[in-house]
């Protein structure tokens, strides 16, 4: 197991918007206040579950800052810093670091599909420009790129680069990353749904969008499944697929953001270019709730 702190549950947290779109300050201290409060392990802002494209520099930087003063020390923060452009990032690496973020997740840069070479290259720019544990962000899906398994083994011997955030989907490509990078460099399941799987190779957790709905189980999954007791990671799994698989009905973060505005969390706002679930998705996810007593059993108020 790595010996950094991102290991175990860390919540891709959404960023609650005001009914006029602006950002919900006080529905996001609520958010943070009770993750910790139901023992989540990290906290990961201004990720992409977070909308982070559709934010302003300004307001990204703000969410962050939020995040880092309610949390208070109890839970370190993984602050999103990606894209495209690497200088940018590296700027923006540099912002969190100076409000005192406790490491970055950067995505791989999307449309513009660097080889191999450049993605080496792009993390070590970074790595070289702020001294924080970077986690890198591989999910081909939505970018394009492919952080292949050899890419992140020479990526492990960058002492700053602490490890991936595997969002592949390919239980085989993870076990290859788990081989070639060593113990010290944290594999994190980036899907909620093989978390389980990805630790009984050897990863070291989870950066999850179901901990936004649950984060005391989607943390007691985890910490199970660390400890090797499988039979109940399996008993949680069972009873908390169908929610797993409810939030990506549409695009991610379209369905957890509707579940937890029905769950009295947050108000039911996106940024264009995402827009509300369709009416039989929304039927779909309330029912799924109503199943695990989630539309009653928490609100707003837990903080």
């Amino acid at each position: 197991m790595s010996d950094h702190q991102f290991h175990g549950c860390g919540t891709a947290l959404v960023t609650p918007f005001s009914a006029d779109g602006s950002l919900d300050e006080a529905a996001l201290r609520l958010l943070v206040r009770r993750q910790l409060l139901e023992g989540i392990d990290f906290l990961v802002p201004c990720g992409t579950t977070g909308e982070n494209p559709t934010l302003t520099r300004d307001e990204h930087m703000r969410v962050v800052a939020i995040t880092i003063e309610e949390a208070k020390g109890k839970a370190p923060i993984l602050a999103g810093a990606g894209g495209y452009n690497t200088k940018e990032v590296v700027e923006l690496a540099r912002e969190m670091e100076m409000l005192g973020a406790d490491g970055i997740l950067s995505v791989t840069p999307y449309y513009n599909k660097p080889t191999q070479e450049g993605l080496y290259q792009h993390y070590r720019a970074i790595a070289d420009a702020v001294p924080l544990p970077i986690i890198v962000y591989s999910v081909q899906g939505r970018t394009g790129v492919n952080v292949e398994p050899l890419t992140l083994k020479r990526l492990a011997q960058i002492s700053n680069i602490a490890g991936v955030k595997e969002a592949s989907g390919s239980i085989s490509q993870i076990a290859n990353v788990i081989y070639h990078t060593g113990e010290k460099f944290a594999v994190l399941s980036g899907d909620d749904a093989i978390a389980l799987p990805v630790i009984a190779l050897g990863g070291d957790g989870l950066i999850s969008v179901v901990s936004n709905e649950i984060p005391a189980e989607m943390t007691a999954l985890v910490r199970a499944a660390r400890a090797g007791n499988f039979e109940e990671a399996r008993r949680l799994q069972r009873k908390f697929t169908p929610l797993m698989e409810m939030n990506f009905i549409e695009s991610n973060p379209i369905p957890v953001k509707a579940a937890m505005a029905a769950m009295g969390l947050l108000e039911p706002v996106w940024r264009l270019p995402l827009v509300p679930p369709s009416e039989a998705s929304q039927k779909k996810i309330e029912a799924v709730l109503d199943s695990l007593g989630l539309l009653v059993r928490r609100g707003a108020h837990a903080g």
